[in-house]
């Protein structure tokens, strides 16, 4: 079954969510106005979401079932946004896996031993959805509250991952992943076709608990020219999608600095590319191709300026959509901590009111 197919069998989970403005969009049909969401909307800025956290670390605020779902339902209540994200991390199946990580605050992943040799392959092992019950349940309560709001299910993408896993933490330059890639492409393809089933798998626990579309975040593939990415990174993620394209649901690929890997993003199999704010949302469906819907692309650093400015900017990105099969507006990033919670609620009611239809 395809994205644009009305669900039945298995799939009724998602029939409440089928006719919402986010579903048409990625399926490319007309919307009663342009869909809103916002990376990182799961709390980062709100102060409701800093009050249920304190205390909490992060890894472990991914386990709590209750607690995912309310931090997943606080920006849907108080922003009006068009779609749910599921509160998680990259790292949450490699956690649940075995690996030894740990998320530091103000550094991000850290893994206490990096991958570097063809042994490490072996610290890989298959997901079950006995690794990860805390997601089911936590999409269980959420599909139960959110009813016809769709909710995105959420991974890494194989190289983020990859990265994450031999540099062993967040890395400037990538030297080490790098290596890897171009010094032992063999050992770097074996160890993405198994981050792809690890990562498949993930997805569909997410799908087949309740999730009515899936992102693929690959935080750091914008460090690639695109034909290193089409060599050893398009496979990978092509294998992610793949997995989960008979369930029909959309699917979504989004990247930091990949202006010049949009069109191989697309390849790859998604029916959504987001774009960050580099590329003109126009330019940027030149880049893709017809037979995509595009998600994006504010500047999130515009969120920071006055009420005209941002709504002047979300204009700029509205208007360079106008001609595109399907948009779905988000920022070209992240939502940052510093961020006036009442500056996106502003920007969902402006996008909204601008292209009601």
């Amino acid at each position: 079954m395809s994205a644009n197919d009305r669900p039945s069998g298995p799939l009724t989970q998602t029939s409440a969510t089928y006719d919402s403005a986010f579903l048409k969009a990625c399926r490319r049909e007309p919307v009663p106005h342009t869909p809103v969401w916002f990376m990182r909307q799961a709390g980062r800025s709100l102060p409701e979401y800093l009050k249920v956290r304190e205390g909490i670390p992060m890894l472990d605020s991914c386990m709590m079932p209750e607690l995912v779902a309310e931090i997943t339902m606080q920006p849907v209540r108080r922003h009006g946004v068009d779609a749910a994200i599921y509160f998680s991390d990259i790292v949450v199946p490699l956690k649940a896996i075995g690996i030894d990580l740990d998320i530091k605050p103000g550094v991000g992943p850290v893994v206490a031993e990096p991958f570097r040799t063809r042994a490490d392959l072996a610290r890989l092992r298959d997901l079950t959805p006995e690794d990860v019950p805390y997601v089911t349940e936590a999409i269980g309560l959420l599909t139960a509250e959110l009813g016809a709001t769709p909710l995105i299910g959420f991974a890494g993408a194989p190289f983020t991952l990859a990265s994450y896993l031999v540099e062993g933490g967040p890395s400037r330059n990538h030297e080490h992943t790098k290596a890897m890639m171009y010094g032992d492409p063999q050992l770097w393809a074996d160890l993405l076709d198994r981050l792809a089933e690890i990562t498949g798998a993930f997805l569909t626990v997410q799908i087949e608990a309740g999730a009515s579309a899936v992102q693929l975040f690959d935080s750091w593939v914008g460090a690639l020219a695109p034909a290193d990415y089409r060599r050893s990174v398009l496979p990978a993620s092509a294998k992610v999608f793949d997995t989960v394209a008979p369930y029909g649901v959309p699917r979504i690929h989004f990247g930091v600095g990949t202006g010049e890997l949009l069109g191989l993003m697309g390849e790859a199999g998604a029916d959504v590319v987001g774009v960050d704010w580099r590329v003109p949302l126009d330019e940027a469906a030149r880049r893709v191709g017809p037979g995509k819907a595009l998600q994006g692309n504010l500047d999130p650093a515009v969120l920071f300026a006055p009420t005209p400015a941002v709504e002047a900017k979300a204009q700029e990105v509205l208007d360079a959509a106008a001609g595109l099969e399907g948009h779905i507006f988000n920022l070209g990033h992240g939502v940052m901590p510093t961020m006036d919670p009442d500056a996106l609620s502003r920007l969902v009611e402006y996008v909204h009111t601008r292209t009601a239809r």
